[in-house]
């Protein structure tokens, strides 16, 4: 164990370690769980740190020297090479704080032992006067929220949604001249094409991709430079803008420096709309995948108008039983994000005055929906969706079998006509055709030249 010393006191600190005394005094504090604070995060944090130690340096109130020995360990941090030396839980301050320390601490220590020295000794470079100047954990964690969602969602989310929505596009394609009978309320309806069954799942995903990248306008708007309540207190002149700059280099981002640093920084507004747009995405992808799930059901005894991929035995009783589980994966998925929106909701209004200390449980739930979203839609993709084939046996007897093709006869016998032949079919057990001829509304000639499901859609 090695001593290390805050504005508290001294703390023993494991001496195999980088971090500092507010990190061990959160380590000691907060047994709440086993959640830990995302890398995402972290990872954010360490391009904020690097990008205000260069600002500082380019506006001369942070030397040469210790810029460049932060920028070092920042790149170490991005490199995953210090991954172990951040291990604080999401439960915590609600500010962010203790995390915000944890990674001051580390980059300090760190340069401390590059620059020769020895961990636990006086050290060249102040967690809080060197790393952390022009902040405040109130103007950088949600700076880095941001940039962490930001991020997940270009890099990952938007990628996987849009190949999901290029595979419907090729099954849309691929099924466009399938003639299959209609459904609504669960019930018989009229004919439309297989094709136009899967359009309606691309443009649900979208939709939803659209409104998801709607949301990250109002994201990029970083409140760094805000400092404790958004005035830019300690801040020389400039900085936020630089400081931007910096990060858009870093991240090859289009972030902006807010205009109203108290907006961004009391409040989370930014993520309750992109949260809602992941809510909306999982909506739809619970429909999508519902859909699929009943249009393969059976295999004999259900609608079975698709196949869908065989990946896995579905039974440890029924031989032979398989299930669709990816759709069951997904819609998991989706309850999970609709959870999380409403924990982001509640933790967002959660705003008091010039501050919001909710932050970590919005990061984290935020950040979980944004990856769950990414891996499982790439998983329905490949396991699922590309590997769906139509049932065109089944799909053609229950067009045939469907009383709903009445509904072509409505403009040339009337509602009531029609509806007749079809209660006497389902009474009498025939088909439409024996139904008419049955009760003399048509001939068989006029039947077949009037009900034909391929004109019906």
């Amino acid at each position: 164990m090695r001593i290390e010393k805050d504005t508290m006191g001294n703390v023993e600190v494991a001496d195999n370690v980088y971090w500092g005394a507010q990190t061990q005094r959160s380590v000691n504090n907060f047994k709440i769980g086993n959640i830990h604070m995302p890398q995402h995060i972290i990872q954010a944090l360490a391009i904020v740190k690097k990008a205000a130690a260069c600002a500082n340096a380019e506006l001369g109130v942070l030397a040469q020297d210790k810029k460049e020995l932060i920028v070092q360990v920042c790149d170490e941090i991005l490199q995953h090479k210090l991954d172990d030396n951040f291990p604080l839980l999401v439960w915590q301050t609600g500010s962010g704080t203790q995390t915000n320390m944890n990674v001051n601490e580390v980059i300090a220590n760190r340069a401390e032992v590059i620059r020769g020295g020895t961990l636990g000794g006086s050290k060249y470079i102040s967690a809080n006067d060197d790393v952390n100047k022009s902040q405040s954990t109130n103007d950088v964690f949600p700076t880095a929220m941001r940039i962490a969602l930001c991020n997940l969602i270009e890099h990952s989310t938007l990628p996987a949604l849009e190949a999901l929505k290029t595979s419907f596009q090729h099954k849309h394609q691929e099924f466009a001249n399938i003639i299959k009978i209609g459904r609504t309320h669960l019930m018989d309806a009229t004919p439309l094409s297989l094709g136009s069954e899967f359009s309606a799942y691309e443009y649900q995903i979208d939709f939803g991709i659209k409104a998801l990248k709607n949301s990250l306008q109002h994201l990029r708007h970083l409140p760094i430079g805000g400092t404790a309540v958004g005035t830019g207190l300690n801040t020389p002149q400039g900085y936020d803008q630089l400081a931007t700059r910096y990060i858009n280099r870093l991240t090859q981002g289009q972030y902006i420096a807010a205009d109203n640093k108290y907006e961004a920084m009391a409040s989370h507004d930014a993520i309750v709309e992109c949260s809602s747009a992941m809510k909306q995405l999982a909506v739809s992808l619970t429909k999508i995948a519902n859909d699929i799930r009943l249009l393969a059901s059976g295999p004999r005894c259900g609608l079975g108008e698709i196949n869908i991929p065989q990946n896995e035995p579905g039974s440890s009783i029924m031989p032979g039983k398989v299930n669709p589980t990816q759709c069951e994966a997904m819609t998991m998925v989706c309850a999970q994000v609709i959870g999380n929106d409403t924990t982001i909701s509640t933790a967002a209004m959660q705003g008091h005055l010039q501050l919001n200390v909710f932050m970590p449980v919005i990061a984290y739930n935020s950040l979980q929906s944004a990856e769950l979203l990414a891996d499982v839609c790439n998983n329905f993709r490949e396991k699922c969706v590309d590997g769906i084939s139509a049932n065109r046996e089944n799909i053609e007897k229950n067009l045939n079998n469907s009383l709903m093709l009445v509904t072509a006869l409505n403009t040339h016998i009337g509602y009531y006509n029609a509806a007749k032949i079809a209660q006497n079919a389902y009474t009498k057990g025939l088909t439409l055709k024996q139904s008419a001829l049955e009760l003399q509304l048509l001939t068989e000639e006029e039947f077949d030249a009037w009900v034909k499901p391929e004109n019906m859609i």
